[in-house]
């Protein structure tokens, strides 16, 4: 294997962040478009429910259980390796990855397929089935393709690996300008006919996706072969480890399923529509038409400042925390934690505050335009603006959960998830006759936070890091942050802007210049050590072909 590059995790953040951007704006372009032309509509909400299917898959097997217990795993073999062991290992661990998602796909393609044949369903919620049978096959692709981009983390080659997602973005954009030509959106008809195309178009990018990896896996000396020899010490240990992230991103994956089935039961498909019926009770239909799609939206514009940064971080830090915690101190690892936090609430505090008083000229940019109106815009901008409060939690928490993968600390996840979930029922659901969907984000919103603070006490304590080395700086950042309010508030409320696109882009552009104008003049007021909280360079454990040997470098 060729010698790991002499570069921090913060370099490597930067690179991620970079291709993560423009994976996010092709993912932004992608989502106007469809905005443009299938609005909020039930065929649209049927397709995004349906895609949640090959997500959760995705999440559990691929980027996220497998993945997790995997890269520290064979951070651990490349360090100790001959040469061959480590290779030997991944071979094992992708074979059997793909043995499990090939029975999994056939197993879950006959369930949906019985449950159309024997099930009294609504139109949408069996087109949303019928599209879920198409796109299941992605999971054996993208989940294959996840881990095959860790092995190329732990040799410190992100590009590829991070690449993947502009091909789904890509080709779905191909597919949607080619609807558009060929079928009359405006009508249900012509979207319940243009929305196969659509998922034809995801299951491509699934392929394509494994084979962008293939280049960067053979410069990095990686040759996969299939093998039947999968049941390895290394990988018994491997699926030992993953099976508690697994129930812990289950658990986290089974509440996005539940606000989807919510959303989907509690809006109308026809406007004419106000009742709705479980188990043989009715009630009170609480959101409008399109919820799903709305919310997916809000949910869409919060995270896009969370994976441009906060995982952009948390990618390039894991490998770096998987190795530091095999150290019998810890003192780097406590180091590298601490950077890793500050570093995600310097970006995620401002991108909080920020993303709350843009989201409407945001929405109405980006979206306002053929099928969705301004209604749509002000019921999406208000669920954007409180998923967007704490965009710094999700941040800090991509940080969290991995600090605890690399500890190989698998349960404490696990509870928080399970947690995680009661708390966003019990809230969001009380509320959804008050708020209608903006309830959904509320819950999010109580959860996440009890959750990262709670969690972030806990690995402090179990560290031996006192939270006093955390607390300063990042009291700074949140002055500095409450500080964008006034004069942004200002931009946002007092200029007349026009009521157009044209003006839209000037407010949205405008607002942000000020509130980053202010946050670091604020941060630089208060002496906020900015540069020290992204340094340049660490010492590391490095690691070569032959032996692993300490040297100084960045990680």
């Amino acid at each position: 294997m060729s010698e790991t590059p002499d570069k921090s995790f913060v370099s490597h953040a930067k690179i991620i962040g970079v291709i993560t951007f423009v994976s996010r704006i092709l993912g932004l372009v992608r989502e106007m478009i469809v905005a443009r032309y299938f609005g909020p509509s039930s065929v649209l909400s049927a397709f995004k429910y349906a895609f949640v299917l090959p997500n959760l898959f995705r999440k559990l097997l691929g980027e996220g259980a497998l993945s997790a217990a995997f890269i520290p795993l064979y951070t651990k073999s490349v360090k100790e390796s001959d040469g061959t062991s480590h290779a030997a290992f991944a071979s094992a661990a992708v074979s059997l990855q793909l043995t499990i998602l090939v029975v999994l796909t056939i197993v879950v393609e006959l369930i949906l397929l019985a449950t159309l044949y024997l099930g009294d369903l609504r139109y949408e919620t069996a087109l949303a089935i019928k599209l879920a049978v198409v796109m299941m096959p992605y999971v054996v692709f993208v989940c294959a393709a996840a881990l095959l981009g860790g092995i190329l983390q732990v040799h410190r080659r992100f590009i590829a690996s991070t690449a993947t997602a502009i091909l789904l973005n890509a080709l779905m954009i191909v597919a949607i300008i080619f609807v558009a030509r060929r079928y009359d959106l405006s009508s249900d008809l012509g979207q319940r006919e243009a929305v196969w195309w659509l998922a034809v178009s995801v299951l491509v990018s699934g392929a394509a996706q494994v084979a962008l990896l293939a280049p960067s896996l053979i410069q990095c000396g990686f040759r996969f072969h299939l093998t039947a020899h999968m049941w390895t010490p290394a990988v018994k240990k491997m699926l030992l480890m993953s099976v508690p992230v697994a129930l812990g991103l289950g658990v986290l994956q089974l509440g996005v399923v539940l606000d989807k089935q919510i959303s989907l039961m509690m809006s109308p498909q026809r406007a004419t529509e106000t009742a709705g019926h479980f188990l043989g009770m009715t009630y009170r239909l609480p959101m409008e038409i399109g919820a799903l799609a709305r919310l997916d939206w809000a949910q869409y514009l919060y995270q896009f400042p969370l994976g441009v940064f906060g995982i952009a971080i948390a990618t390039a830090i894991f490998p770096q925390l998987s190795g530091d915690a095999l150290d019998i101190d810890r003192a780097q690892f406590r180091t590298i934690l601490a950077r890793g936090i500050k570093a995600s609430l310097f970006i995620g505090l401002p991108a909080s505050v920020g993303m709350m008083l843009v989201a409407l000229p945001a929405v109405r940019l980006l979206f306002e335009r053929g099928q969705f109106t301004f209604h749509d815009s002000i019921l999406t901008a208000r669920s954007t603006a409180i998923y967007s409060s704490v965009i710094w939690a999700f941040s800090v928490q991509q940080i969290l959960n991995r600090a605890y993968y690399a500890l190989h600390d698998m349960r404490t996840p696990l509870m928080w998830a399970s947690i995680n979930l009661v708390i966003n029922l019990v809230v969001e659901i009380p509320l959804l006759w008050w708020m209608g969907e903006s309830a959904m984000a509320v819950g999010t919103l109580v959860s996440f936070l009890i959750q990262t603070t709670a969690m972030t006490i806990l690995l402090c304590r179990q560290l031996g890091l006192p939270l006093s080395e955390l607390l300063p700086e990042s009291g700074k950042m949140l002055l500095a942050s409450l500080a964008m309010i006034s004069p942004c508030a200002a931009m946002r409320w007092l200029v007349p802007w026009p009521d157009n696109h044209f003006g839209y882009a000037l407010a949205l552009l405008s607002i942000m210049t000020v509130g980053g104008v202010v946050y670091f003049a604020t941060c630089f007021a208060l002496r906020l050590p900015m540069q020290s909280l992204i340094p340049a360079r660490f010492r590391k454990r490095n690691v070569t072909a032959a032996a692993a040997v300490d040297v100084a470098a960045e990680p």
